[in-house]
């Protein structure tokens, strides 16, 4: 799903505020741009989820195989 930024409504509103056309335009542009510029994608948030999930796969797994080696080495010196 995209960020959908309804910059026909932003204008008319401000336009209706007694705002020059141009300047209106101008303005419900730069609003669109620099909310788009910040905002967060569905699948930016998907991607990165799924980074984090495989950095963490693999700490248990890694912390799993440390702790068996000190189990090990902790049952061979008794």
């Amino acid at each position: 799903m995209e960020n959908v930024i309804d910059t026909l409504k932003i204008y008319e509103r401000l336009k209706g505020a007694n705002l020059e056309e141009s300047a209106a335009k101008e303005i419900a542009e730069v609003i669109k741009d620099v909310a788009e510029s910040h905002l967060v994608t569905k699948q930016y948030l998907d991607m990165r989820l799924a980074e984090l999930k495989v950095d963490l796969i693999k700490w248990v797994a890694g912390m799993l195989v440390a702790q068996a080696a000190i189990i090990a080495a902790l049952v061979k010196l008794l």
